[in-house]
């Protein structure tokens, strides 16, 4: 019989996936395809493997599961339904924990200990980790119904300001020039001038193209409509943050590509207890397998 001797810590979401193997304290990490579970369980466990295959290999070693205690935190892992048919297609691994994203990007952040974390990037979620261990999520509902401050977000409502400008009610300005420019970009075939090149946009944009649009946000920020957007996705994480922390006594990390620049207008009094997040979401997901190998 093998010996468990490899944790494998995994970050899995819909743009791509991060792997972190440990053994005997070496340490390689690897990037690779997505493993989001709205992509399904089978590609999910394909990349996955992929990944890790591609790290092992850097010490001259194949994948054997039987070695291996892995750890993962994985976008849609929320679905019960999802999380429980990636488990059963597992293989057969020494030890496996799957947790939500938002779960491992916690861990990670306060490097295991209690505090809360909002997590903002393409879309947006919370989650706080008591002293007693207990486990607390807010959001993670999804774009368009939920995902509030996220770069989704952002990006829907900021193109309203295009859709004044076009009609002639608002005038045309820098920031409006910009999504134009932005946006013309991805539909060629019509000037970017007219109404029809937008609504052609609108009818193809999911939550990542509209995401791509809220660096114009942030760089406009001195723009009535932007500094009005910005201040509502402050008070937006900050809602987030009181009802993970009722009692304002946790540490609070901001984290994801979105959450360090939306600090800016995050309200005053969550200043003091808002610090850097500690680590990554992998680092959080390999210290969780760090603790399944000792224990298996």
């Amino acid at each position: 019989m093998q010996t468990a001797d490899i944790a494998i810590g995994v970050d899995g979401g819909g743009s791509g996936t991060r792997v972190c193997v440990t053994r005997g304290g070496r340490v390689v990490e690897r990037t690779g395809p997505p493993s989001g579970l709205a992509l399904g369980i089978g590609r999910a466990w394909q990349h996955i493997r992929q990944t890790v295959a591609e790290a092992l290999a850097e010490w001259g070693e194949c994948f054997e599961p039987a070695r291996c205690a892995m750890a993962l935190g994985l976008a849609g892992a929320n679905q019960q339904q999802w999380r429980q048919a990636f488990i059963e297609a597992a293989p057969p691994l020494a030890a496996l924990q799957v947790e939500s994203d938002a779960f491992t990007t916690l861990i990670g952040a306060h490097g295991g200990e209690p505090g809360a974390i909002v997590a903002v990037g393409t879309g947006s979620v919370g989650a706080a980790l008591a002293p007693d261990g207990t486990r607390r999520f807010v959001g993670g509902y999804g774009f368009p119904a939920g995902d509030e401050a996220s770069g989704a977000w952002l990006g829907l409502r900021i193109t309203r300001h295009l859709q004044h400008v076009l009609d002639g009610r608002a005038g045309t300005d820098e920031l409006a020039r910009a999504l134009q420019a932005a946006i013309g970009a991805d539909v060629p075939e019509t000037p970017m001038e007219t109404p029809a090149a937008l609504t052609t946009w609108l009818s193809r944009a999911d939550q990542t193209r509209y995401a791509a649009l809220a660096p114009l946000v942030l760089a406009h920020a001195d723009h009535p409509v932007a500094d009005a957007l910005l201040n509502r996705a402050g008070s937006e994480i900050a809602l987030m943050l009181q009802a993970l922390d009722p009692h304002e006594r946790l540490p609070l990390a901001l984290c994801g590509g979105l959450g360090e620049p939306l600090s800016l207008w995050l309200p005053a009094r969550f200043e003091r207890r808002l610090c850097p997040p500690r680590e990554s979401a992998v680092a959080g997901a390999l210290r969780l397998a760090r603790e399944l190998l000792q224990a298996a």
